[in-house]
Parts: C-alpha cells; sequence; structure tokens
C-alpha cells in the first residue's frame, strides 16, 4: 500500500522532528510526520526544561525564524529565569522549567493546526531509495510506502538505542519506548559513518515524598523573561520554586562501592557520554576532591506528582539507586516512580552532512537532532528547522539556505557539527560563538526575521508584529540620540559617577557601566513613552556598539573567505604540501568553503593558502 502525494516526510515526532515539519508546512510543502504514536509529539524525554546558557539563545533564534518551541515553552513554563542575569547582555541565556504535559499538548496542537502537515503512526524500517540513489520515501513496518520527494530524519535516540540499569538491558528510544531496530540495521548496513554515544537521566521520585523543608529553595524571577518575541504576559499564572539539595560523603561512599554495578563502569556500555552533564558516579570518580554536589529538585508540572532531581543521572541497578538517593538531604524517605538509566544509541558521523543538512551521498536526504551526535532539545529544534526549510526548498526544486557563523547560534552549531564533527554528545554554550557580543539573546528577531520573511518562514502575525516592534526600536533610538545630558545628569542616570566635560546623548550614556533606565526616565520623562523593554534592548544594543566596528570586520573577513567555494570532488592528495593527516581530515569534512577548511583541526594558514593556489590553478586550466 502507498500513500502518495508528499513533499517532505519527517521520520520521529521530537524537538526536531516537529519544527523540520513545521518549517516545511510554513514554506508550503505537503508534510508527512511519521512517528511511532501521537502521543510522542513533543514528548520531553529527559529534564522538565528548555533553554540556558546558548541553549537559550538557540529557543529565541527558533522563535525569530517562527518556529514553535519558544512560544510553546511559554505557554507551558512554570518557572522563568534569566541566567547569568549579572553578566553582560551577550551571555544571558533565558531558561525555564516546563511542565511536561503542557509542552506536549501544545507542540500537538501546533502539529494539527499546521496546514498541509499529516501525521502517521507507524514505525519506520527502511529508506526508499530511487534507481539514481536518491531518497524518495520510507518504509513501513506494515508493509506500506510513505512516497516522498525528501526524507528528514530525526530518530533521537531511539535509534538502535539500548537502555541500561546496571547489568539489566533492553531495547528502547526512552524507557517505556520502543528503539528504530530495524532502521537502525539500515543505517548500519548502508553508506553511513555509524557511531555510538551515551546519554542518561536520573530517576523520577514522588513529589509528596521528599521534605521540602530540608532543602533549600530556588524562586523564579519575580519579572519573567519570556522565549517568543510574540508572548505578552505570563500564560500560566502559578508558577512554581524548585528545591535545591547536595550529595554527601555518605552518597559518594554507596556509590563508589557499587560502581563495579554501574553500566558505565561495569563494561556494558560502549558509547560515549556528555562530558558536560555526567552521571553521579562520572562525578564521585572524576571530582574526587568535592564532598559533595548540587542537585536541582524539579517538579515535572502543576499537577504531576513527579519531580526530577537533576544532577544525579544514573546507570547503577535500582536498589543502589534508592539506597543514594535517600542518603541525600530532604531525600530520606522518597520512593522513586521510575529508576534511572542511561541510553546508548546509533548517531552518524555529522561531517557526512553539508550546510543545509543534507546527507551528501544520499541526495533528497536530511538529517537533524541527536542522530547527528548532539544533545537537548534546543539544538534537536533549531537543525530540525533548517533540514525541514531546505527538505522543503529542495522538493521544489529551490537551492539550499544556509547560516553563517556570524547569522546566529544556529550557525555555529551546524558549522561545528559539519566541520569538526563530534567525539562526545555537542552541547552548546555561548563560548562556542565567536561573534557573541552581537549575537545576543534579546536581538535574534532583529538578526533573523527579516530574512525568514525573505524565505517564506515567517508568516503574516509574526511580521505586522515585528515590523511595529522595528517602528519602535527605530523611533526610541533616535529620541536617545538626539536627548542630551550634561555631567550632572550623567551623574543622576548612572549613580556613584562623577564625570566633567561635554555633553553626551542618553544612548551614549546608556552603555556606561551601571547606567539606570529607571533613572533616566525620572530625569528624562519624554522617555518613558518609548517603553522599558524598548529602551532596555537599546541599552544593550549600546554597551556593544564600541565592539562592533571590529566584530564587523572580522564578520566581513569570514563572508570573504566563505564565498569562497571549494570543488566538491577536489583531490587534497594532489596538494603537494598538505600531510596525509590532514588530507584524511579534508577528505572527510569536504568543507564547502575555504573559511570552512580553515576551522578543521590541523588545518594550518600555509595548508589554506596551498589549497587556495590548488583551486585557483584548477579553475585558470580548465577556463
Amino acid at each position: 500500500m502507498k500513500q502518495f502525494g508528499f513533499d517532505v516526510v519527517v521520520v520521529g515526532a521530537g524537538h526536531a522532528g516537529c519544527e523540520a515539519a513545521l518549517a516545511a508546512s510554513r514554506l508550503g510543502a505537503s508534510v508527512a510526520l511519521v512517528t511511532f504514536s501521537r502521543n510522542d509529539i513533543g514528548t520531553m524525554s529527559c529534564n522538565p526544561a528548555i533553554g540556558g546558557l546558548g541553549k537559550g539563545h538557540l529557543v529565541r533564534e527558533i522563535d525569530a525564524l517562527d518556529g514553535a518551541m519558544a512560544r510553546v515553552a511559554d505557554a507551558s513554563g512554570i518557572q522563568f529565569r534569566l541566567l547569568n542575569r549579572r553578566k553582560g547582555p551577550a551571555v544571558r541565556g533565558p531558561r525555564a522549567q516546563i511542565d511536561r504535559d503542557l509542552y506536549r499538548v501544545g507542540m500537538t496542537r501546533e502539529i494539527e493546526n499546521a496546514l498541509n502537515l499529516r501525521v502517521i503512526e507507524g514505525e519506520v524500517v527502511d529508506l526508499l531509495v530511487s534507481s539514481n540513489e536518491a531518497a524518495r520515501g520510507v518504509l513501513l513496518s506494515d508493509g506500506s510506502e510513505v512516497d516522498a520527494k525528501t526524507v528528514v530524519l530525526t530518530v533521537g535516540t531511539f535509534l538502535g538505542g539500548v537502555i541500561h540499569i546496571g547489568n539489566e538491558r533492553h531495547a528502547g528510544g526512552r524507557m517505556g519506548a520502543r528503539s528504530a531496530k530495524k532502521l537502525a540495521e539500515r543505517i548500519r548496513s548502508g553508506a553511513f559513518a555509524v557511531g555510538r554515544l551515551k546519554t542518561g537521566t536520573p530517576p523520577r521520585l514522588h513529589r509528596n515524598t521528599i521534605n521540602w523543608a530540608g532543602i533549600g529553595s530556588q524562586p523564579g524571577d519575580e519579572q519573567p523573561t519570556f522565549f517568543s518575541f510574540l508572548t505578552r504576559g505570563q500564560p500560566n499564572a502559578a508558577q512554581i520554586s524548585c528545591g535545591i539539595t547536595h550529595t554527601n560523603g555518605k552518597t559518594h561512599e554507596i556509590i563508589r562501592e557499587n560502581l563495579h554495578q554501574s553500566a558505565m563502569y561495569g563494561g556494558m556500555i560502549d558509547g560515549i557520554g556528555p562530558r558536560y552533564c555526567p552521571s553521579i558516579e562520572d562525578k564521585v570518580v572524576r571530582f574526587t576532591e568535592k564532598d559533595s554536589h548540587q542537585v536541582f529538585v524539579e517538579p515535572e508540572g502543576l499537577k504531576s506528582d513527579l519531580v526530577y532531581p537533576n544532577g544525579i543521572s544514573t546507570s547503577l541497578p535500582a536498589d543502589i539507586q534508592i539506597d543514594y538517593v535517600r542518603s541525600i538531604a530532604g531525600f530520606e524517605r522518597a520512593k522513586i516512580a521510575q529508576p534511572g538509566y542511561a541510553i546508548e544509541y546509533d548517531y552518524v558521523d555529522p561531517r557526512s552532512l553539508d550546510r543545509t543538512l543534507l546527507f551528501r551521498s544520499i541526495p533528497n536526504l536530511y538529517l537533524a537532532g541527536q542522530i547527528n551526535g548532539t544533545t537537548g532539545y534546543e539544538e534537536a529544534g533549531a537543525q530540525g528547522l533548517v533540514a525541514g526549510l531546505n527538505a522543503a526548498r529542495a522538493s521544489s526544486g529551490v537551492a539550499g539556505i544556509t547560516f553563517s557563523r556570524s547569522d546566529g547560534y544556529i550557525g555555529v552549531l551546524i558549522d561545528d557539527l559539519v566541520t569538526r564533527g563530534v567525539s562526545e554528545p555537542y552541547r552548546m554554550f555561548t563560548s562556542r560563538a565567536e561573534y557573541r557580543l552581537t549575537l545576543r539573546a534579546d536581538n535574534a528577531d532583529s538578526r533573523l526575521t527579516d530574512f525568514g520573511r525573505q524565505i517564506g518562514l515567517v508568516k503574516d502575525p509574526r511580521w505586522k508584529k515585528f515590523a511595529a516592534k522595528k517602528d519602535r526600536l527605530s523611533t526610541a533610538r533616535s529620541a536617545l540620540k538626539s536627548t542630551k545630558l550634561g555631567p550632572q545628569a550623567v551623574s543622576a542616570v548612572v549613580p556613584g559617577l562623577r564625570i566633567n566635560g561635554p555633553s553626551r546623548s542618553a544612548y551614549d550614556v546608556l552603555s556606561l557601566a551601571g547606567a539606570e533606565i529607571a533613572e533616566l526616565f525620572a530625569s528624562y520623562p519624554h522617555l518613558k513613552s518609548h517603553g522599558y523593554e524598548t529602551v532596555d534592548q537599546l541599552q544593550n544594543e549600546a554597551v556593544y556598539s564600541m565592539y562592533e566596528a571590529r566584530q564587523d570586520r572580522e564578520i566581513s573577513a569570514l563572508e570573504r573567505d566563505e564565498a569562497i567555494l571549494l570543488p566538491k570532488d577536489l583531490d587534497y592528495r594532489k596538494i603537494g604540501s598538505l600531510s596525509k593527516e590532514v588530507c584524511g581530515k579534508l577528505e572527510l569534512a569536504r568543507p564547502e568553503t575555504i573559511a570552512q577548511a580553515g576551522r578543521i583541526e590541523g588545518v594550518t594558514p600555509a595548508a589554506l593558502t596551498a589549497i587556495l593556489a590548488h583551486t585557483r590553478g584548477r579553475a585558470k586550466r580548465s577556463a
């Protein structure tokens, strides 16, 4: 049986799959979203939170391109915090605790309301390939075929997923869900460079068995910082506090005595785990100088009885988990609703992709999410959006879209993956972005929404609000720059500052450390009409304005090198000055531009000069 008529088929309805399907739909493509069950749409498999440092930037960029993650997170958020609030605006990251059920329901609604998008329940067991070796759809376990012009694989931890609890192991993409075993066999037997990675999750605790009076409290911000530029007001009136407790010497002793029973330390797992989100076993072994580790006690929803103890993920046996959990303050009588576990799964070396997330060896096949070696909902959603929009464009014969490192964290993420590959699950940090002073979370829409509108991703409701916001910013910027403050007025706006000299514009004064918007409004009431939120963003802009010229020069150099394309069939072995090691890395990564080649480890400026000379000589000979 065949199901005809789709431009794009997306496999998997997690965070990457949902953004891929929605992006393709917004571009007018007909989309099939294949998932084991409709109940899986938008499921948060691990922690009940979205955002954070670097990750919050990605969510804002998804939103700027009219993706759904930010809107749904705001609607299901039960605690909002802006991380790094005391540091500069460039490295502040919005984060929210999420109600799992509300998020799943909200994302399901987004999928169901999307135009030309059909959900198909079933298990994908094979890729359908045309006579010219291009992807043309997928085969389901019941024998039916879903034909499509392009295919997007977003299979998360389900690809060959194996769950480990001590020496117990069974197939699964997450607890209570099947593993995509047959599709994994197909991927391993094909033209894919496949490896194994590992991630983990802590035991879930019953909320009413925790002694909340015996642990610290972590409330949200009084003034929430939302993800979506469209959100106005707090969707959920009820906001919760999280708890904080710590492991201790007894906890660590229990873990050390039972390391041999841990799936990871007992030799049952080959996959490499995330360095920046280690298991409690890893923490005890690697950080022997520490006698305690923080545990963030995160409720999973307003009506849920479950709590996620963030910081104690594990693959120890269930009975040992009970022992070490109950050694922690506040958890003395805690009951485990679901044991923690490690999950090992297949991933495809992302260096086999180009910057549109197209798999180079199979035309019309795109990969997004954890199959590319990343970890996290936000990284998955960003990749899904890029893969979905490019699959939709390819289905109509239009060239793909790429994002540069200077465009945003989405560009940094994809460039890191396809150029450098991964040796462990990849996680986004602000430190990965060399242009982070201008790639702030607060200006993601100013950077990307215009572009999103040009390519058809941004629809009318968002565009009208963004255009109005641009006008407000422009008007307020002019007002700030035309308002002059003398030395005495500057001292009022920047408490404690004593300054002499000529008058300065209000815009320039806001760039000074300690400048207070409230004081500016008090001294110049006419500026108050522009609104705190608008002036706050302009203050962020002003703070970094002195650095923009330098970053603009760096970005111009990057764009110049990005414009120098390398031939797809370039034989690096014919460039005599390159070592075998460098040739091997270049052959594997297949950089598309000279700038991309320069970001590959071991490729020196001398090697770039040789590549450039060889490429130009080849072009002259063929002219």
